[in-house]
């Protein structure tokens, strides 16, 4: 099979199955290897050849972003499930997967309730506080936060038109009352339905956050309100299915297992406790 019909046969595979990020991805990793081994039969390539095809992609670039082999390797294994059982995927090999190792998944810092409420509390700037609270309430994406139009408020509901998951649309649920004085902050600024209840830049908003950390004397981060969020719930007890659904939204559970913190054992000792009281 060539590599070109395999790469085409992959690619529509991957438009019907997957979200746009992923197909750009494979788009992308794909069409570099397509140049790279042009006309050739799928079959010929050698674990050799991929590891320089990588090496020669990844030039330059952090560790981190050294994710090539697994698109290869899916793309690969495609193939095999698919149409050619027999063939080896050259990808999987000891070489390749020493040179291209998954990073390990980064330990973030999470917040206590305490904290964020301190955080929220003690700024005073209407506008900033209820950025802050859409974040750490809402699990919003400071982008998001950004976005949001009078038009897009329903009771309880905030519809995002632009998700980042690729979905035509998407509901953040947020508190009644977080809910009223997000309406009361529009109604007294007069804020148009069609526009943006926070016209200021993603810098400005990022700028605010770190600022309100300082205060406090940590390092705060607009993502960090957003894995408070999913963490506070986590440990409210609930289901893991909601904070990924619905607070997070989600598509993969293992995506939301990163966003919630290391148990500690006093954290432990205390559930245990009331599991069995």
């Amino acid at each position: 099979m060539k590599i070109s019909e395999a790469i085409d046969f992959c690619l529509q595979y991957q438009k019907a199955n997957s979200k746009n990020n992923t197909l750009k991805n494979y788009e992308f990793i794909l069409g570099k290897f397509n140049n790279a081994f042009n006309g050739r039969e799928l079959e010929s390539i050698k674990t050799e050849e991929i590891i320089f095809f990588l090496t020669k992609l990844s030039n330059g670039r952090k560790q981190n972003t050294k994710r090539g082999r697994y698109t290869l390797s899916a793309f690969f294994n495609l193939i095999i499930n698919t149409i050619h059982p027999d063939m080896r995927n050259p990808c999987q090999s000891s070489a390749a997967r020493n040179l291209f190792r998954k990073p390990k998944a980064h330990q973030w810092t999470i917040f206590d309730k305490d904290i964020i409420d301190e955080a929220i509390f003690r700024t005073i700037h209407v506008r900033n506080r209820l950025m802050l609270e859409l974040m750490a309430r809402g699990g919003m994406r400071v982008g998001e936060v950004l976005g949001l139009r009078p038009v897009d408020i329903e009771d309880r509901k905030l519809l995002l038109h632009e998700p980042k998951s690729g979905r035509e649309q998407e509901v953040v649920f947020i508190p009644q009352k977080l809910c009223n004085r997000l309406v009361d902050y529009v109604r007294n600024l007069n804020i148009e339905l069609d526009q943006r209840i926070f016209p200021i830049t993603y810098a400005g908003a990022r700028k605010m956050v770190v600022k309100v950390g300082e205060m406090l004397g940590i390092k705060l981060r607009p993502h960090d309100l957003r894995r408070h969020a999913a963490t506070y719930a986590s440990r409210a007890g609930v289901p893991i299915e909601i904070i990924s659904k619905v607070i997070l939204r989600h598509s993969d559970l293992s995506t939301t297992q990163q966003y919630l913190g290391k148990v500690s054992d006093l954290e432990a000792i205390r559930w245990i406790e009331n599991i069995h009281c």
